[in-house]
């Protein structure tokens, strides 16, 4: 039953305006993040560490949570239209089903939007002229920062099934992505769900061990997957949703 529900999850994803979002979305972050470390080629000397920092420096902060923000939403937007709700709570399956299936869906679109931005990554590097090997660590940064981002994944999913609206998740998440940054600056990022992306992936210092270490990274991800998991399932055991 459960894989019967993440097939109607995906069925959602088939041919959806969300993979224009997917594609074009983090290319913007890319150009500009390139485009920042050609004009500044003098002082950025770490060649693919440095390069990586101006790219996740728009990619985490700004651009990737409110991608994630858009999936989330998406994936609830059928349930609060035209009274839907009403049909999927008369569907005999537990109500975690259906948060857990829209969890690993959006969970699968972090995991392709980190492929893709690895490649732009690559991709630009070669085109700036960069000569030297790929740093190794980039599977490693990409591979923790997609845990980052199914936290947030979970977060916005929380959100997105308390408030209907679409646009207003995916300001959320924006907003937290801007307030990850000044929680990484005060040094408070691993307390803070939307900063655990740049943590993974080593936005700040990519030559470097994860700031937090990675077993306190883990066990504050776990900590909040647990945390979203729990308040999406008794919100939708202990409260009618009502979709106008």
């Amino acid at each position: 039953m459960f894989l019967r529900t993440i097939r109607a999850e995906r069925m959602k994803l088939k041919s959806s305006p969300v993979w224009l979002a997917f594609f074009i979305l983090p290319i913007l972050p890319a150009v500009m993040g390139t485009f920042n470390y050609l004009q500044n080629i003098g002082i950025l000397e770490e060649e693919w560490y440095s390069l990586w920092t101006q790219h996740t420096l728009f990619t985490c902060y700004f651009f990737l949570p409110a991608i994630i923000g858009v999936y989330c939403s998406y994936l609830y937007r059928l349930e609060h239209l035209n009274h839907n709700w009403n049909a999927v709570r008369t569907v005999p399956i537990p109500v975690s089903y259906l948060y857990f299936a829209k969890l690993v869906m959006a969970s699968l679109m972090v995991l392709l939007t980190q492929v893709w931005t690895g490649l732009l990554f690559v991709l630009s590097g070669k085109l700036c002229g960069l000569s030297s090997p790929i740093p190794p660590e980039l599977l490693d940064w990409l591979f923790f920062g997609a845990i980052g981002g199914i936290v947030v994944c979970a977060l916005q999913l929380c959100i997105s099934l308390i408030i209907r609206s679409f646009a207003v998740p995916v300001g959320i998440a924006l907003i937290g992505g801007i307030a990850g940054l000044a929680a990484v600056a005060k040094g408070y990022g691993v307390w803070f769900p939307y900063s655990l992306l740049c943590l993974g992936m080593r936005a700040n210092h990519p030559g470097g061990p994860m700031q937090c270490g990675v077993f306190q990274f883990a066990l504050c991800c776990l900590f909040y997957l647990a945390l979203c998991v729990a308040v999406a399932v008794l919100w939708m055991k202990n409260r009618d949703v009502v979709a106008g």
